[in-house]
Order: structure tokens, then sequence, then C-alpha cells
């Protein structure tokens, strides 16, 4: 995977993504030595099914903070993206979460105007968010064809609102065509591995209650 990320992800079942109790578990473990690329496995999630505009949320609790390494992401991606490539396909971060940085969670687009690599994508930064490892909270998306609206916990608690340019183009906003989900903890890479990785902190564990979709 990209990012300079240390973990493989495996196969639905393998151990590192299981449901118990009506709840996914998506987790990631230590596999080898430590400290370099595949010593680590994990689990990313994609949905068959793609969605342009609506509600969205997505339930679930972070893994319990033992020190800097993990790198959990709910978000989506345009399903053009193996005829486009990314970021021309676009990217919707409805939350990324690194856990050198406890307490808090970030919410950002990503376009070919604007995205990580070039430094200038469009988001929250750090937001504080005191219970995140300790407790489930809803990250919310109000998708509409002029606007992308973020929302923590219910939608009046608006984190977000990035408004469609005035002249939209697919290098500014992808963002009217269909994404999919995507649900997974990386390990390391160049945001989760800012401070290292510490080894003692696996395995962890994101929990997802619920993925729920609805027409505006």
């Amino acid at each position: 995977w990209g990012n300079r990320e240390w973990q493989n992800y495996t196969p639905f079942g393998s151990g590192n993504a299981v449901v118990n109790d009506g709840t996914l578990h998506i987790t990631a473990m230590l596999e080898g030595s430590g400290q370099q690329a595949g010593d680590y496995s994990s689990a990313r999630m994609n949905s068959r099914q793609s969605f342009l505009y609506g509600r969205f949320e997505i339930r679930a609790k972070m893994p319990d903070y033992r020190g800097p390494g993990l790198w959990p992401a709910l978000w989506m991606l345009g399903e053009n993206i193996s005829e486009i490539g990314w970021p021309e396909s676009g990217e919707i971060d409805l939350m990324e979460y690194v856990s050198w940085r406890p307490d808090s969670v970030l919410v950002t687009i990503h376009s070919v105007a604007n995205n990580h690599i070039n430094g200038n994508q469009i988001g929250t930064g750090f937001i504080p968010l005191p219970t995140i490892e300790e407790q489930f909270h809803t990250y919310g998306l109000l998708w509409e064809e002029q606007a992308l609206r973020f929302y923590i916990d219910k939608p009046e608690n608006i984190v977000l609102t990035i408004p469609r340019p005035e002249n939209p183009t697919q290098d500014n906003w992808p963002f009217s065509k269909p994404h999919y989900f995507l649900m997974n903890i990386a390990v390391g890479g160049t945001l989760g591995g800012v401070k290292g990785v510490d080894d003692s902190i696996f395995p962890a564990t994101m929990m997802v209650d619920y993925v729920k979709v609805w027409q505006l």
C-alpha cells in the first residue's frame, strides 16, 4: 500500500477483520520482528456499492490509546479510480485518526487541485475529540450537489463545510461522481508514523458499529 505504510492487508476472516456480536473489528497485528514493512498485518474493507449524494454515517470507536504508530481511517474514493487514478478520482475522509495525536480527529478532502502530496489539502486540521478512544462516535457527511458538510455525532454539529467551486472541474471538484467506502487501519506511514511505531501497542482494534446511507 502507499504512503510508506508498513502493514500487509489480509482477506476478511483472517483475524484482522471479523464480526463479533454485530460489531466489525478491524485489528492491526505485529507479525514479524517489527520496525519494517511487512512486519504488520491489518485489514482494509471496501464497499461493493458506490454512492452519489446523500447522508452518510459511520459509527466507530478508535483503538485504545497505548502509543504511536496507528492510522485508522473511514473514507471514500471515486469509483473511477482504476480508470483515472488518484487524486483525479477524489478522496473524502470522513475521519482520520493517528495515535501519536490522541484525543483528536481529522476531516479532509483530496483532489488534483488540493491534496496532501502538494500540502494544500482542504480539511479541519486536528480537532479535539477527547473520548475518541473510549467511546463510539458518529462520523457523518451531508453530500449535496452544491457542497460537502461534515459532522460529528449529529448533523447539527458541522465541523467542516466545503462549497463547490464556481467553475467546477474534474481537477477541483471530483465530487459530482459516485464514491465508495473504505475502512482500515494503517501502520506507520507518512502521517501515522510521524513519531514512529511502538510495537507494544499491538494488537490494536478499531470497532465499527454501523455504516448508514440515506437519500436526502
